[in-house]
């Protein structure tokens, strides 16, 4: 997945925004357990639990953008050939009422299986290590965004849950 998004689709005025999220699992199978972060309070989906990640910037690759989004909100080093395309969710803005920039969001989650450091909270409010079946349980509206709900779905079955 080295590709970039760079023009709109047909029905668009601006191409899909990229965002790119990391489930940092330790552990195998039914014993995985993955990293969440909660957003600080004041931002868009404040206090809520994601996949920590960001944006990707223009000529970026989406693992490149996860490597450098990861070091700045987490503190830890990662090298792109640990990360192995997971799933993905797709928002379409059209589709929502009160939808603010208009553009579609397309979020790849990434598996990440090795990396260098102890993540460390440099953006988010906090950080929390959970099992599979806690996964389950904080993927509902109240604790997590709604394409980190759809992301931890898909996850679960692929890890192992």
């Amino acid at each position: 997945m080295s590709a970039t998004l760079a023009s709109p689709l047909p029905h668009q005025a601006s191409a899909p925004l990229l965002v790119v999220a990391a489930a940092l699992v330790a552990g195998e199978g039914s014993e995985s357990r993955l990293l969440l972060q909660q957003r600080p309070l004041g931002k868009h989906h404040g206090g809520l639990w994601e996949f920590p990640g960001g944006k990707v910037e223009p000529g970026e690759t989406p693992a490149a953008a996860l490597v450098r989004e990861l070091a700045e909100e987490l503190g830890i080093a990662v090298d792109p050939a640990d990360l192995a395309p997971l799933t993905f969710a797709v928002h379409e803005a059209a589709a929502t009422t009160g939808a603010t920039s208009g553009r579609d969001l397309v979020l790849l989650l990434y598996r990440c299986h090795a990396w260098r450091g102890t993540p460390v909270a440099e953006e988010g409010a906090a950080l929390q290590w959970v099992d599979l079946a806690t996964l389950r349980s904080l993927a509902v509206p109240e604790t997590m965004p709604p394409l980190d709900i759809a992301l931890c779905i898909t996850a679960q079955n692929l890890l192992g849950a």
